[in-house]
């Protein structure tokens, strides 16, 4: 059997341990916690149950793949539901919009509340569903740095369809353009920060990712985000995966220009492919010190971070659903402060997740878990303690504006999660959620691909190495990641 060693047991890192698996590796995964998951993963505090990290789910037949591909059934370790309203959005002049799932009655939404024709709404989410179509297999299922990739009917076809797909335009530019309402063209702006960018620098070809939420459903996993984790892990574990947790990797080792394996508290583990999930910045920097650092790849502007309040609520808020937004009055200067000053708007955007709502073992009777988040910039040695003292308060009293209730006396428990913290339980650089943030036309292209250039036998998986972010994207760069070791390894016999 050939010999896998994945760094890191992020949920791309078991994804692509189950998919090489599967594939007759024997596969060991080495993760400095604790715990598997990286971002992915929950806690419980006072009878109240917190995902502590992604709160959004789409795409979900790509956790379903993982084990159709082991010859498994789904439904025995995996289940989710849609959720019928996708999210309900919150103005400061007290307009408030339920996007339901389906798109035809969140036209109807927005045509009653907005008075934005409905066949507006309609046609952009067509627009939207027309983008993915015609990019999806490239830029979101393949490498975008291997040459072959482009020698195809589909990029023939993706090529003639160019024009739908507001490449020379912002997405900012994409909205206005086709939508005017200020509201409408606000919501849809927000998608930027699904891979932690600006909306007035991002390009207009990530329109592609409203159509992954309205036109393919948002979804709950049963026992909340974090059992995509257990469940996942749980099938590694089947296959013969061996997970080393507690287990910090001192570096990848390098022998005339081919990773061999990696050191860990002195111990030499040699094998034939060496896939890292850290964030492709802290793998150079930390484990590949003595081999050139690919320094234009690594020098791209980082993504947004986040700062996560995790409040206990002792009381119920029949308007809130599970997922909530509640707008910044000018979006266009939360976004200037995040990315061209590097500082945290007075008036953030605030999202508020929810998923007792449908979990109801989350929260104790009559109370809700809250999971409270402000878009911030990365971790540059600010002075957090202070901007988290006043960010708190800015999000008290915008929430509680909003809600018409003073809510500061119904938390009953409290956590905080920064940029700060985040870095040091996950690894990401400057605690950036999604590697370099998409806020040029190119960056597709800038990022690290999946495999080292340099260094053979050496590949990379998880947010940093992807077009995008979220928990769709890091399976599918497990995916791809995993397909290219079988394309270029097949069947190695086991290095001893």
């Amino acid at each position: 059997m050939a010999r896998a060693v994945v760094i890191g047991a992020g949920i791309a890192g078991i994804a692509t341990s189950v998919r090489l698996a599967t594939a007759g590796y024997q596969v060991e995964v080495y993760e400095t916690n604790d715990y598997p998951g990286g971002k992915l993963t929950q806690f419980e505090q006072d009878g109240f149950r917190f995902d502590a990290g992604p709160s959004l789910f789409t795409m979900p037949f790509l956790v379903d793949e993982l084990f159709e591909e082991a010859g498994k059934n789904p439904t025995h370790y995996f289940n989710y539901e849609q959720l019928p309203v996708v999210c309900n959005y919150f103005y400061e002049d007290g307009t408030r919009l339920s996007a339901y799932a389906q798109p035809n009655a969140f036209a109807q939404e927005v045509e009653q509340k907005l008075g934005v024709p409905a066949k507006v709404l309609e046609k952009h989410l067509h627009n939207s569903a027309e983008i993915f179509e015609h990019t999806h297999q490239l830029f979101m299922e393949q490498s975008l740095h291997q040459a072959k990739n482009f020698l195809n009917l589909d990029v023939v076809k993706s090529i003639a369809n160019m024009h739908k797909m507001h490449i020379f335009s912002t997405m900012h530019e994409v909205n206005q353009r086709k939508l005017k309402n200020p509201h409408l063209v606000q919501l849809f702006d927000r998608y930027a920060t699904y891979n932690g960018s600006s909306p007035y620098k991002a390009p207009g070809i990530l329109h592609i990712i409203p159509h992954l939420e309205h036109n393919m459903g948002a979804y709950l996993p049963q026992g909340g985000m974090h059992s995509i984790t257990q469940s996942v892990y749980k099938l590694a574990i089947e296959l013969g995966v061996q997970f080393r947790l507690g287990a910090k990797v001192d570096k990848i080792i390098v022998d005339n220009k081919v990773a061999k394996g990696i050191s860990v508290s002195g111990k030499e583990v040699y094998a034939d492919v060496v896939v890292s999930n850290m964030d492709v910045v802290p793998t150079y920097r930390h484990l590949l010190k003595n081999e050139p650092a690919p320094e234009k790849a690594l020098k791209q502007e980082r993504s947004s971070s986040a700062l996560i309040f995790y409040w206990g609520m002792g009381a119920t808020f029949p308007e809130l659903d599970v997922h909530n937004i509640l707008f910044a009055q000018d979006y266009k200067v939360e976004f200037e402060h995040l990315f061209d000053l590097k500082k945290i708007y007075p008036d953030p955007t605030v999202y508020i997740n929810i998923t007792s709502k449908r979990e109801k073992n989350d929260a104790p009777a009559n109370a809700e878990n809250w999971f409270v988040m402000v878009n911030v910039p990365g971790n540059q040695g600010q002075d957090w303690d202070q901007w988290i003292a006043e960010t708190r308060q800015n999000v008290l009293d915008k929430t509680s504006r909003i809600l018409g209730k003073d809510i500061r006396a119904l938390i009953q428990t409290e956590a905080i999660l920064d940029p700060r913290s985040i870095e040091q339980k996950t690894s990401s650089f400057q605690g950036s959620l999604y590697g370099s943030s998409s806020n040029n036309r190119y960056a597709a292209f800038l990022r690290h691909p999946n495999f080292s250039r340099k260094i053979k036998h050496l590949y990379f998986c998880g947010g940093s190495v992807h077009p995008g972010g979220g928990i769709p994207l890091c399976l599918l760069s497990a995916k791809i990641v995993s397909n290219i070791i079988k394309e270029k390894h097949g069947a190695l016999v086991t290095t001893q």
